[in-house]
């Protein structure tokens, strides 16, 4: 049996099975990244609901993991060499998980690197703006009686959203017919803007075509529909 009693954040969380892949998140656009890179992989992993609401990635037992005190994070007890790791940041642990499984990015050197371009256009762009369209359209940036934040951040999700449009023009995937970590980091987000932060109407999403064909396709894959709802919330 694995021992990962070095890791501080198992006396908050304990791990049922050391053995599989630890997973410390909660069902946001960022936290399903990882939850859905598993279910796509079929890696064996126990999830633990991280309740951000309760400030729970503050504690020092989660901030021994991840010192930026975000989800989602993860312990692998059988690394490099057999032996545990433990990373925090979702792109980093998709492209782990990736290479640990040999799925979902090409071995091919241009078209990985392609696919990691996507990768970080989503770490980069499309993530932090929809965060805080999210925040001024639906939390209590919408009570700001300045506009100009909402609307710059409207006006520049519109515009990555035209970036992915043009991208998806005669292809399914990003990467074209192959379904990759590029969509998988990009799906949750671009379901939660139109989802949960209702801002569909905001960024024109209606006048969009190859999006929503692909965001359809996405989030009818099983993987998608389980990683969706992983960690299950309270």
């Amino acid at each position: 049996m694995s021992d990962l009693s070095a890791f501080p954040i198992t006396q908050r969380w304990p791990a049922a099975r050391p053995e599989e892949i630890q997973l410390y998140s909660l069902p946001t656009p960022n936290g399903v990244k990882v939850s859905i890179m598993l279910e796509e992989t079929g890696l064996p992993y126990e999830p633990h609901l991280i309740d951000i609401g309760k400030n729970e990635t503050w504690g020092a037992e989660y901030l021994s993991l991840n010192p930026n005190g975000k989800i989602p994070a993860i312990i692998d007890p059988f690394g490099p060499e057999g032996r545990p790791i433990a990373l925090f940041e979702s792109g980093a642990i998709l492209v782990y998980l990736a290479e640990k499984t040999g799925k979902f990015l090409p071995t091919e050197p241009t078209a990985r690197y392609e696919t990691l371009q996507w990768v970080f256009f989503q770490m980069a762009a499309i993530g932090p703006m929809f965060g805080q369209l999210g925040f001024f359209h639906k939390f209590a940036g919408r009570e700001y009686e300045d506009r100009r934040p909402l609307q710059r951040y409207a006006a520049e999700s519109k515009r990555l959203l035209g970036v992915l449009e043009g991208r998806l023009a005669e292809r399914p995937w990003i990467m074209g017919d192959d379904y990759t970590i590029a969509d998988i980091a990009t799906l949750g987000w671009v379901r939660n803007l139109i989802g949960f932060y209702e801002a569909g109407d905001l960024v024109d999403y209606g006048d969009l075509q190859n999006v929503p064909r692909w965001l359809a396709a996405g989030l009818a894959r099983p993987a998608v529909q389980r990683g969706l709802q992983i960690p299950a919330r309270a």
